[in-house]
């Protein structure tokens, strides 16, 4: 069933051209980052183009769970007025994050060098995933946590009352790793250190130093080694949220597979740690251009313009890439499908842990669809049909994962028959906007 009730199936049919702008949301990433460390901060912050995905909205409810004032004035303003570092009451209920991985272990992250005690849970796709690897350098800090077999959820943090700082390497490329440990180390003394031998998304580190904090990061031969001065006093901001580069995919991306179109998606974060995916399309042979770029709150911006590219062909998407366009695979992979030759996909272990086993989930309903896939612990490869010949006409399981239902709906949009979802409710956990703005372009989408 869908991660907030019923399931809803979900429709989509071959498309005409889709033309026109496609306003996609504020960055989820960023969104996040900015109710936490606003919450962490003196004074208040003031937020413009919030993602109000439900994602979001639920870190907004665990802020004020833990003592903020968060308010939402409309129109994707937002406020929050902070407790500053080390402010956090103890929350006199179980903070529920729904859907997001992120939210709740950047969530246990600033939480853990505090005093208090706190249980997380999710829906059934979080509460099944494995928190050992946020759980693991928190203890280093001093905090405890009590939760089921392999670290899931429900959980309970119970945070250091006396927190050390820490000196941490990241055992697999995660931000979400890197920016809990960070967060943490905000309300230790001393220096936090993290290294992280592969270069992940750096928001954390962008705002940390945007609110005040002395953080560096070093080029090393270990890789990254980011150090952070504990205890600073962290000063609201004015942050204006750029567009979510992983949602601009799946209207970039339907773009590319649905003859005659041309959309553009303005003011898009183009991150290098976040844009892996628009130069692998580019690899490819896509027709996909930045137009106006620009720098807006400290992060590089641009409008993305993309129009139907019939001549892609398969590459190799070099696996040190991978950590800069991860959650862009399940939507990489149905573009792969309407390219020429096989796209290899290597160093991609991580898609294995998220929201479902996405490196599965694709397989599945590519195979069925009639498009060979081949797969791995740590690597997939999509052997492509060219444009117009992937033939569909199957019911996919979206496995209460977000980025697989949209993943499907827009393979539907090129496919020769309708592609069905059996649940397209997790969509609106990061994408609310998703069927108005795609049948806006064009597309045909719609419960069945």
């Amino acid at each position: 069933m869908s991660s907030h009730g019923t399931p809803i199936p979900m429709i989509s049919h071959k498309s005409g051209p889709l033309k026109g702008t496609a306003n996609v949301p504020g960055d989820k990433s960023i969104s996040h980052r900015s109710l936490i460390l606003g919450a962490m901060s003196i004074g208040e912050t003031k937020v413009t183009g919030l993602l109000e995905g439900q994602d979001v909205l639920d870190t907004g409810r665990a802020m004020q769970a833990f003592g903020a004032e968060v308010i939402n004035h409309g129109d994707g303003q937002w406020s929050v007025h902070g407790v500053g570092v080390g402010g956090f009451a103890e929350p006199d209920q179980v903070i529920d994050c729904g859907n997001s991985g992120t939210g709740v272990r950047l969530i246990m992250g600033a939480m853990a060098t505090s005093p208090i005690a706190s249980t997380f849970t999710g829906d059934a796709s979080l509460n099944s995933r494995p928190m050992g690897r946020i759980t693991d350098p928190l203890a280093l800090f001093g905090a405890q946590s009590f939760g089921r077999s392999e670290g899931r959820l429900p959980l309970t943090i119970i945070g250091a009352a006396e927190p050390v700082p820490v000196h941490y390497k990241t055992p697999v490329p995660s931000a979400q790793v890197k920016s809990a440990v960070l967060l943490a180390g905000l309300n230790a003394p001393g220096q936090t250190v993290v290294i992280e031998r592969e270069a992940t998304r750096d928001h954390s580190e962008r705002m940390l130093r945007g609110f005040g904090a002395d953080l560096s990061v070093e080029k090393t031969d270990e890789g990254n080694v980011i150090t952070l001065m504990g205890q600073p006093e962290l000063k609201a901001q004015n942050i204006v949220v750029p567009r979510d580069p992983s949602s601009a995919a799946f209207p970039v991306c339907a773009a590319l597979i649905v003859e005659g179109s041309d959309v553009l998606v303005p003011n898009i974060g183009l991150n290098p740690t976040r844009a892996g995916l628009f130069y692998t399309l580019q690899e490819m042979g896509a027709d996909l251009t930045f137009e106006n770029p620009r720098e807006e709150g400290g992060e590089p911006v641009a409008d993305l313009r993309a129009k139907f590219s019939p001549n892609m062909k398969g590459i190799v998407v070099p696996a040190e890439r991978a950590a800069s366009m991860i959650d862009e695979y399940p939507i990489l992979s149905i573009v792969a499908s309407f390219a020429e030759g096989v796209t290899e996909m290597p160093g991609v272990k991580e898609l294995r842990v998220k929201e479902s086993d996405r490196i599965d989930a694709m397989a599945k309903g590519l195979r069925a669809s009639g498009v060979n896939v081949a797969e791995g612990d740590d690597w997939w490869s999509v052997t492509g049909l060219g444009a117009g010949g992937v033939k569909g006409g199957i019911t996919a399981a979206s496995e209460l994962d977000h980025r697989i239902a949209m993943s499907y709906m827009c393979l539907g949009m090129a496919t020769q028959q309708p592609i069905t979802i059996d649940d397209g409710g997790p969509i609106a956990t990061s994408f609310p906007i998703f069927l108005t703005l795609m049948a806006e372009l064009g597309a045909n989408i719609e419960p069945t």
